[in-house]
């Protein structure tokens, strides 16, 4: 039996967040698959059993059940003493970086992402917002890497591993990285 469990599916960036944090930190872990596009999260089952969000990711740790990407991550980095901050000044800068990782940043990559490439809308005013706000905000990230190895100082950190997620689904975002 694994130390840690991670309720994820292969195409969710925000499940690739922590995968990438077990796997960097050479976790004992192992996935639970979660059969997203038929409706599993959103099965009262699911919802009263492993998030009432209905979301994933969800790691489990002993009794311990967390959900949200960040949270999981700031929760490893906390346990393995690696890749977090190290001190006041550089969480907050950490946190905040993860905040717009997932106000602008994944979520509008990742919302752009499904409905191009599994909800089939086609071109709509909704993907076209999507478009160029995703592209406004990796020019945010992209404009602070140039002066910068790393989003916070000069060594990798949660936050890096959050703004991650969705990169490397690059050929399905239809923008240019």
């Amino acid at each position: 039996m694994s130390e840690f469990k991670l309720h994820c599916f292969g195409e969710s960036g925000n499940s690739y967040k922590p995968a990438l944090m077990l796997e960097i930190c050479r976790l004992d872990w192992q996935p639970v698959w979660i059969d997203f596009f038929n409706g599993a999260t959103r099965d009262p089952a699911f919802r009263h059993d492993v998030n009432e969000m209905g979301e994933a990711p969800v790691l489990e740790h002993g009794t311990l059940r967390l959900t949200q990407s960040g949270v999981i991550l700031d929760y490893l980095a906390e346990q393995t003493g690696r890749y977090g901050a190290e001190n006041a000044s550089e969480r907050r800068e950490i946190w905040r970086w993860i905040l717009f990782d997932n106000h602008k940043f994944t979520a509008s990559l990742a919302t752009l992402r499904f409905l191009v490439n599994f909800a089939k809308t086609g071109e709509t005013p909704v993907t076209e917002f999507l478009r160029a706000r995703a592209i406004t905000a990796i020019k945010i990230v992209d404009g602070h890497l140039s002066d910068n190895s790393f989003i916070i100082g000069k060594r990798l950190t949660i936050a890096d591993v959050s703004l991650c997620g969705y990169v490397f689904y690059g050929d399905e975002l239809t923008i240019p990285l």
